[in-house]
């Protein structure tokens, strides 16, 4: 393996400095999107409860809002229930942008290494063959092994470049969907929250 990347020349280390980065995103984006950390289950029938039994004080709020990233977003509306539904809504969207935007951190970076990787091995690509024909001119084609050590540069950095770009470009969507996924959880909690506070509903 080793010898793989020294033959792959210098581009080789911002290529795999580019995949550490990508497997270090996409590890932390698998822990921190788990949908039991974002909508914990059942978290409105809890605060429904807390709020029949009059426990719902602001220690308790603070508690929900530290709680997860969908309590964040229902205590907004909880700080605002006694004054209507318009304005419990209102800072629930508030919040709920902020949050959102949160959810997204690092998925603007991940796209742009499955973007840059394959440029590298572009480049990579043509350094080597920049080197082929610049020894052809000094040696000519006598020796074929400057051809093919040339010729072997160029392909090793474009498949690297692949390598690290295609999987990242896959979990890119694939976490740019499971965001888009939360934050509509997140809404139809939220709409169900207010419904329940406002006396709209009575089920849970």
């Amino acid at each position: 393996m080793f010898e793989i990347i020294k033959s792959g020349g210098w581009m080789m280390l911002p290529i795999i400095l580019c995949s550490i980065a990508a497997m270090a995103i996409i590890g932390e984006r698998f822990w921190s999107l788990q949908r039991k950390r974002i909508i914990p289950v059942d978290l409105v029938p809890y605060i429904w409860q807390l709020h029949r039994d009059n426990k719902l004080d602001d220690a308790t709020i603070r508690r929900i809002r530290m709680s997860s990233p969908l309590g964040r977003v229902l205590a907004a509306g909880l700080l605002n229930r006694k004054h209507g539904r318009e304005m419990m809504k209102t800072s629930i969207e508030e919040v709920g942008r902020q949050v959102a935007f949160e959810l997204e951190r690092y998925l603007n970076a991940l796209g742009s290494l499955a973007s840059i990787t394959p440029l590298l091995g572009l480049l990579g690509t043509v350094d080597g063959i920049i080197r082929v024909f610049s020894d052809i001119a000094v040696g000519g084609m006598g020796d074929p092994g400057i051809l093919s050590a040339g010729i072997s540069e160029a392909l090793i950095c474009t498949a690297s470049g692949l390598t690290v770009a295609i999987p990242s470009l896959f979990f890119h969507r694939y976490f740019e969907r499971l965001v888009d996924d939360h934050v509509v959880r997140m809404e139809e909690e939220s709409l169900r929250l207010i419904d329940i506070m406002q006396g709209n509903r009575e089920d849970v």
